[in-house]
């Protein structure tokens, strides 16, 4: 049996919401499932504050970011200390205290970005800060560090760790989360400054996530997740959902380079989802 779930998350201008087909269906007599919902934005959101770290400081006909310049592919103001070849370097991504729209995403306050080293050499960490920063009117809080692990050179590894992640929804809900896991890349290697062709692999880890009320959620890699560059979202995987009432598979889909997945509840019970 298939049933109908909307979460308006980082692309709509509303709070996390459940809308169900049915008025009596179990799951949501049994549990709180916005938290699904947070768990998904929360990961899309990492995964986009990653593409943003990468993009500013991916050198493109140069070694180094022009100081206070927007770059290709964001509104935001980019400063770059110091602004030659020596690190650690800083990045700080201004997006305004009004903000700025790119892909009906608008982000407001600033990502502080640090690298310890060029993000394609081993053991280069790029630490993600953010300070006063939300996506379409949801807050976002913690700090996230990408690590190069590579150890063969033609597979590009890093892990993915993040700390201290809160997430504050337009009614006020929190949510705060952790997790880690290993990314690899699986094309766009031969082509180093050119991230479009770009195509990331999860291949394990999980992220726990926490309600304010105290329910605990946590998703872990059950099939490898792939995230294109060139799409906002996962287009392909699966993950493996555990906490309260819930016990299911996020299915992301064949691939596709859209917003859709779906939730499979242990009864069978399929539910559609949208970001």
């Amino acid at each position: 049996m298939k049933k109908t779930m909307f979460l308006f998350l980082t692309v709509c201008t509303t709070a996390l919401t459940y809308v169900s087909c049915s008025n009596n269906d179990s799951v949501v007599e049994q549990t709180d499932v916005t938290a699904v919902g947070a768990s998904v934005a929360i990961d899309a959101a990492n995964e986009m504050d990653v593409n943003t770290g990468l993009l500013v400081t991916t050198p493109t006909g140069s070694t180094a970011k022009t100081t206070e310049t927007p770059s290709a592919g964001t509104c935001a103001v980019i400063t770059v200390s110091p602004n030659t070849d020596t690190y650690p370097k800083v990045f700080t991504v201004d997006f305004g205290t009004t903000g700025c729209t790119t892909n009906q995403l608008t982000r407001k306050g600033k990502l502080k970005i640090t690298l310890s080293g060029p993000v394609i050499t081993t053991g280069s960490k790029m630490t993600i800060e953010r300070i006063d920063y939300s996506i379409n009117g949801l807050k976002l809080e913690g700090t996230i560090e990408y690590t190069n692990t590579t150890t063969v050179a033609t597979v590009p590894q890093w892990t993915r760790k993040v700390t201290n992640g809160k997430l504050t929804d337009l009614l006020g809900k929190v949510f705060t989360n952790s997790g880690i896991h290993t990314v690899k890349q699986t094309a766009g290697v031969d082509t180093p400054f050119l991230l479009d062709d770009n195509v990331y692999e999860m291949i394990d880890g999980s992220h726990t996530v926490t309600s304010e009320k105290g329910g605990t959620l946590t998703l872990t890699v059950l099939e490898t997740l792939v995230k294109k560059y060139s799409c906002t979202f996962v287009s392909k995987g699966k993950l493996k959902v555990q906490g309260g009432a819930l016990n299911g598979v996020i299915d992301f889909g064949n691939n596709d380079c859209d917003n859709k997945y779906t939730y499979t509840h242990e009864n069978g019970t399929v539910f559609n989802l949208g970001l």
